[in-house]
This record gives C-alpha cells, sequence and structure tokens, in this order.
C-alpha cells in the first residue's frame, strides 16, 4: 500500500497538528502519545514517510532506533520504571493505526497495567510528562 501524506503523524511533522514534542533531530521526531497506556508512553518516529517497518530505509531504521534507545533511557530515568516496553506494529492485522512507522516506548513498574488503549490523556498531565523526560534527556 502507499504512504498516505495526510496520516496524523505526517501532519504533526509538518506542523499542522500539535503534540507534546520530546526530541527532534534532522531524521527523527519524539513526541508523547495522547492516548497514553503508561505515564511517558512516547512515540519515535522517522521523518522519512515509510509506512511501516518494511518499507523503511535501513539508514532510517539505524538512526530511528538509536533514538528509541536515547528516549527510553530518558523516559525510564524521568518515571523511575525499572523496566521499558517497545512496541512497532506493521500493518493493521498486526495492530497499526496510524500509518507512518513509529515506535512506541511505555516505562514500565512491576505490578502497574497498562491503562486500555484508546483512553485521551489529560493535557496538563502530557504537558509535565513531556518535561520531565526532557529534563532526564538534557542530564543525560
Amino acid at each position: 500500500m502507499a504512504y498516505d501524506q495526510d496520516n496524523i503523524f505526517a501532519k504533526i511533522l509538518r506542523g499542522e497538528m500539535p503534540c507534546h514534542k520530546i526530541y527532534e533531530d534532522t531524521n527523527t521526531f519524539a513526541f508523547l502519545d495522547i492516548m497514553p497506556r503508561a505515564d511517558g508512553h512516547t512515540l519515535i518516529i522517522p521523518k522519512s514517510p515509510s509506512r511501516n517497518l518494511l518499507d523503511a530505509s535501513d539508514g532510517d531504521l539505524a538512526t530511528t532506533i538509536a533514538v528509541v534507545k536515547t528516549i527510553g533511557r530518558a523516559a525510564m530515568t524521568a518515571f523511575d520504571a525499572p523496566g521499558l516496553l517497545v512496541q512497532q506494529f506493521n500493518e493493521a492485522e498486526a495492530g497499526q493505526i496510524v500509518f507512518h512507522l513509529h515506535f512506541h516506548i511505555l516505562p514500565r513498574h512491576d505490578g502497574v497495567p497498562l491503562r486500555p488503549p484508546g483512553q485521551m490523556g489529560d493535557n496538563d498531565v502530557l504537558v509535565i510528562h513531556a518535561e520531565k523526560i526532557r529534563a532526564a534527556l538534557a542530564m543525560s
């Protein structure tokens, strides 16, 4: 299937939709999920248009996964989390909802269940969570 230039992440990259930005460089962009399944739930995407992992160039995958690692460490620090869940879905049958390659990072704590999917987060809380992760990034 073809890449849809009007998907929500493409719109975020073009500045047409707001987000809680965590990090940006030449090739990647990281921002909070507005329907967080855990505190600090962050999405990392390549700036290049790719529908999923199978469409992305090896170079885009390498730079994006390096940012996943960096943001993952910062999120664990920010939320004092002993674990980190990294998720990535390819096509609807595998659970992909937005058809722009993205990685989910979710700081995890023992005994704390994930929130159900599809529940909007509180914007004021998301602002605080973004600040916490950015502060942890600045310290690393």
